[in-house]
């Protein structure tokens, strides 16, 4: 597509994006995020045990909710479906799930898609610290307070962060991890994935539920940014489950694995054609070039 035709943070976005896929460097960031700061081990209750985490919570997850589904009313979030809605049934208790991360909404594509058929109520999002300490206004209250799991740059924060993951885990919730890492706008293909969200899965022996979000141009509108509107489809893969013959390191690293293979895999069927990094912005189809 023409590029030309984008806002010039957007192009600028996608030009960082094409540099950093040519050196290999799928874990940084292509966006001028704000400033932040450490998150601090009294900045965050975890498990939202007090009273005024949970008041929060409760107005964030409303909030949001009816932000999200306003969205898709009026057509400028578009979910065309899920397939491989067994996988997840088959999933009775604690689970991480992962996805590919592309958009700031794409975590409300997964829990729009799953939400019927979670074993308990919420989506737990583990999410940067500067997107718990750096945002105002509406996407700040929402990134501090729906569910939301921050990493911080604190040793103390990260012991309490890890404590609660693995709590919820046990306790049957369900966690999603962006084993890509960055958020790289609107790129289509599945990125190399980074450990740790499987070294969380491993500790808590539950299952990795690997998932891909597939994109198709809707070109008869354009967004704010000169983009065409995606239309998006959620695709839910097998589960994975801990090999407890193995150690942590080699038994995380196995399930990491066999989740990028499956997301490539899908990737591969969805747009037809073999995973090649090097092109440096979102692929398209034949049918919309």
């Amino acid at each position: 597509m023409d590029l030309t035709k984008l806002s010039p943070d957007r192009r600028a976005v996608f030009e960082r994006i094409a540099e950093k896929e040519k050196a290999g460097l799928f874990h940084e960031s292509v966006e001028n995020d704000p400033p932040t700061k450490p998150l601090l081990p009294d900045d965050v209750d975890y498990l939202c045990k007090k009273l005024s985490s949970k008041i929060k919570r409760r107005a964030a997850n409303f909030i949001g909710d009816h932000y999200f589904l306003d969205l898709i009313k009026k057509n400028v979030l578009v979910i065309d479906g899920a397939e491989g809605i067994e996988y997840l049934e088959a999933v009775k208790n604690g689970a991480i799930v992962t996805c590919n991360h592309f958009s700031a909404f794409d975590n409300y594509i997964v829990f729009h898609c799953i939400r019927k058929y979670l074993p308990r109520k919420y989506l737990y999002k583990i999410i940067r610290e500067g997107n718990y300490t750096a945002f105002p206004g509406l996407y700040g209250f929402l990134f501090r307070h729906c569910n939301t799991l921050p990493l911080s740059s604190n040793r103390r924060t990260m012991i309490n962060f890890m404590s609660a993951v693995n709590e919820l885990l046990k306790r049957g919730e369900t966690v999603l991890v962006y084993p890509e890492q960055e958020m790289w706008w609107n790129y289509r293909k599945p990125r190399p994935y980074k450990v740790g969200g499987f070294k969380l899965a491993y500790r808590a022996n539950v299952p990795v539920v690997p998932m891909f979000i597939s994109m198709k141009h809707d070109e008869s509108r354009m967004d704010e940014n000169g983009y065409p509107v995606q239309r998006h489809t959620l695709h839910i893969l097998p589960p994975i489950y801990p090999d407890t013959t193995l150690g942590e390191k080699d038994g995380a690293e196995k399930m990491m694995n066999e989740a990028y293979a499956l997301c490539k895999a899908k990737y591969e069927e969805v747009y037809g054609e073999p995973l090649v990094y090097g092109a440096g912005e979102p692929s398209v189809t034949e049918e919309e070039k």
